[in-house]
């Protein structure tokens, strides 16, 4: 593979990903040349046109046919499709192409590393980590799987830390590209299966990802999870969990006007009287996850505990958009069966007196026909459902695979079932209370039209 000293240009397939622009962002701060193809226009390619980067949306090989093959590095997501005329060319022509999180692992190996992996919660907590660090005499660069709300980006830049915070991301197996220094691990659901086929594969694929922790390191693993510590006997092993006894570990969990008070215990001491002042009670396990990396790092308790309430959140992630005084709209990327239970259970827990109205779109054919009867049942604890059909990203349709086989086992008296396009003109249906829209999909293009009408309607 080049070396980041003989690349002058790096181009990217599928720049506009949020992975492959905090990339885009970092070469382009490093002094490459940088330029990229996406499919779509949105307000993060536009954001990086105004940064300097050229993004064109048309796949025409004629427009990369200047750059050299002898100093260009082409970076690839896993969701560009392989007959792309432009990768094509590039694939033919000889130039080097590595996948982006061969990329990352690149740029991480040459410092020391925080990462955060898991199935559901790595976007969250590894913000707040790089958050943390950020406010603390460490500092960090880090590259985001979100916008975080602190710094109004997905790349952290430090001239002068040498530690970075990644996401470690399990799709096709990306995050055996990292070889971190202190590790989080959130979840190991299943997930992904059409890549990687049954549960147990996806298992052994965080154990290896674990097996990577240079010596002298650690993981922080949530409580239970099936990670053997003889695996890797040149790491430490610890446990977080935000309500059972663990190494690290939240007591006294109280909520006051939408902001969780608690004390952190850990390993050599306790933490008291945290204040995190961003809603969700999933967030004070997050929380706890990121203040252990931050701790094991060194962080000082007084930084971590400044820092967390000071944190201000992930777009997407249980973002509140909209606040009456009657209706409350949050924005999620909740998009697998553990995810929407975490966020509907936290959403009840907070608004337990108010009518909830879940407003959700389905994301991959395949993640819902593996995982209908699971949706159906987390759905089931809203009081409402407006159920889109499936976004499908990267797949082709599965005979028979529609929302349908979801909405048609949800256990609710008020369940609705609607496309996209549909739900704005019905939007009027919705009743005063929470209104929690999820998916990992384009329904985010639905949040603001959608929260015009409930203020429309309020003003009324």
């Amino acid at each position: 593979m080049k070396g980041l000293n003989d690349i002058k240009q790096v181009y990217f397939l599928g720049i506009g990903g949020i992975g492959m622009s905090a990339l885009a962002r970092w070469f382009k701060h490093a002094g490459f040349a940088v330029s990229g193809y996406d499919k779509t226009e949105t307000e993060l390619t536009k954001a990086l046109v105004s940064e300097g980067i050229d993004v064109h949306y048309t796949d025409q090989p004629e427009l990369v046919a200047g750059l050299d093959k002898n100093t260009c590095l082409v970076v690839l997501t896993p969701a560009v499709p392989a007959d792309l005329e432009e990768r094509v060319y590039l694939e033919k022509s000889g130039f080097t192409i590595r996948k982006r999180s061969q990329v990352l692992g690149m740029i991480c190996d040459e410092g020391k590393t925080l990462a955060v992996a898991g199935t559901h919660g790595k976007t969250t907590v590894s913000t707040m980590t790089a958050h943390i660090l950020k406010s603390s005499r460490l500092d960090c660069s880090a590259f985001l799987g979100g916008i975080s709300k602190n710094y109004a980006t997905n790349l952290l830049l430090s001239a002068e830390s040498e530690w970075m915070v990644a996401e470690a991301d399990e799709f096709d197996r990306s995050f055996l590209q990292l070889h971190p220094d202190y590790a989080v691990v959130t979840s190991m659901d299943a997930d992904h299966l059409d890549i990687y086929g049954d549960h147990g594969a996806i298992l052994k694929s965080f154990r290896e990802f674990v097996g990577q922790i240079r010596s002298g390191g650690a993981v922080v693993a949530k409580k239970g999870l099936p990670i053997s510590e003889s695996h890797n006997p040149a790491i430490k092993h610890y446990s977080y969990s935000l309500n059972e006894q663990a190494d690290f570990c939240a007591l006294n969990v109280s909520l006051k006007n939408e902001a969780y008070h608690f004390d952190l215990q850990y390993p050599d001491g306790l933490i008291r009287d945290m204040q995190l002042n961003y809603p969700g009670l999933l967030n004070v396990e997050n929380a706890v996850a990121a203040s252990a990396l931050a701790l094991l790092a060194g962080v000082s308790e007084e930084e971590v505990k400044a820092a967390v309430a000071t944190y201000q959140g992930v777009k997407r992630r249980f973002d509140i958009r909209y606040r009456g005084n009657e209706y409350l709209l949050i924005d999620d990327y909740a998009h697998h069966p553990e995810e929407l239970k975490a966020t509907i259970s936290s959403v009840k827990a907070m608004f337990a007196d108010r009518w909830v109205t879940g407003i959700f779109q389905p994301h991959l054919y395949s993640r819902t026909k593996d995982f209908a009867p699971e949706f159906a049942e987390q759905l089931s604890q809203l009081d409402e459902l407006f159920l889109l059909d499936i976004y499908p990203a990267r797949e082709k349709p599965i005979p028979g695979v529609t929302s349908g086989i979801i909405f048609d086992q949800v256990k609710l008296d008020e369940k609705h079932l609607f496309t996209k396009a549909e739900m704005i003109t019905n939007a009027q249906y919705l009743k005063p209370g929470i209104i929690l829209m999820m998916g990992a999909g384009d329904i985010d293009l639905l949040v603001e039209p959608v929260a015009r009408f409930l203020k429309q309607t309020e003003n009324v």
